[in-house]
């Protein structure tokens, strides 16, 4: 059993994040906001911050003085974990499974590695019980992939709270949906309880990035279930049908490239905004098609990318050809 933390999360994120309006990329009958959450830290920001300041603090109130995650070779979860965790004084193990190799995958290995995680390849997802049970110390804390459990949701629960206040202070209006990344789920799954607590009728557009998709939807939606009664609600009927899922972006799969993605990364650039091919890009061409059919009038893109630079974090870091070479084939 997921216990709730018994103390306040850590304040490691710089909050509120901004919202800001995309004129450019606007109709006349929808606007297009975007949720800054790249800027939550200026270290490595994006979505896992949040997760983490939850997570940490359940990690230190059980005693422990270890972390042990795990995700795809790239992964932005790991990284965030290995730097939010060595700053807490807790070392970090992380299992990872193979992923298509871009420049943004082979420098967040590279950046794991300066951050003094210890790294244990595996095949693939079916060998991942072994990779977690050879990593495994009795002082470890598991956090599960993205940090996708209730635990961690909570960050999210915060989120939308957040977005309430600034509904409230008229930042922007009360968006109709907010088009979301669903990963491991844990965003998504947050984001919905939070906006249900919050009392906004904001649903989530969930843009399916990994498959299978029956099982990344169920999971978010019962990941959100209960984070919202953990979270302290009572009428479940406020989370029905709060999420809607589309796997119209998913392309030939996780961590594979799309041409609408790409197109929606070159558009993301003239407004200052960096994507991923894995996660944001998908995103944010979902968001760039809803805007498109004027079906809303306000439309919020929650941005989960981490933008700050990441040379400091590189600092130190193996160059790429002296990377281990059972790390190296991981890089597809």
């Amino acid at each position: 059993m997921v216990l709730v933390p018994a103390s306040a999360p850590l304040a490691i994120g710089t909050y509120p994040t901004p919202v800001e309006r995309l004129e450019t990329l606007s109709r006349p009958k929808s606007t297009l906001w975007v949720k800054r959450d790249d800027q939550t830290h200026p270290l490595y920001g994006g979505n896992k911050v949040r997760k983490l300041e939850h997570l940490l603090v359940e990690a230190k109130r059980r005693g422990k003085t270890r972390l042990l995650t795990l995700g795809a070779a790239g992964s932005h979860h790991v990284l965030a974990t290995a730097l939010f965790g060595a700053r807490e004084g807790l070392a970090v193990d992380a299992v990872l499974v193979p992923q298509r190799n871009t420049g943004r995958v082979i420098e967040n290995l590279r950046a794991d590695l300066a951050a003094g995680a210890t790294l244990y390849p595996v095949g693939g997802y079916v060998t991942v019980p072994f990779g977690l049970l050879r990593a495994y110390h009795r002082a470890s804390y598991v956090i599960p992939m993205g940090g996708s459990n209730v635990v961690g949701s909570l960050g999210y629960v915060d989120a939308a709270r957040e977005l309430a206040a600034q509904v409230k202070a008229g930042v922007l209006p009360e968006p109709d949906v907010a088009v979301v990344t669903l990963g491991s789920g844990g965003t998504v799954a947050g984001l919905a309880a939070g906006l249900a607590l919050a009392g906004l009728r904001t649903r989530i557009i969930a843009v399916v990035v990994a498959g299978p998709a029956f099982v990344t939807v169920g999971m978010a939606r019962s990941l959100a279930r209960r984070c919202y009664v953990r979270a302290g609600g009572r009428d479940r009927a406020l989370l029905r049908d709060r999420i809607a899922p589309t796997t119209k972006y998913l392309g030939r799969g996780y961590g594979e490239p799309t041409d609408a993605g790409t197109r929606a990364t070159e558009e993301a650039r003239d407004v200052g905004l960096t994507l991923d091919p894995t996660y944001t890009a998908k995103c944010f061409a979902a968001a760039l098609d809803v805007v498109a059919s004027e079906s809303y009038a306000n439309v919020l893109y929650w941005h989960t990318l981490s933008s700050a630079p990441m040379a400091p974090l590189l600092a130190g870091a193996p160059a790429d050809e002296a990377i281990d070479p059972r790390l190296r084939r991981l890089l597809r």
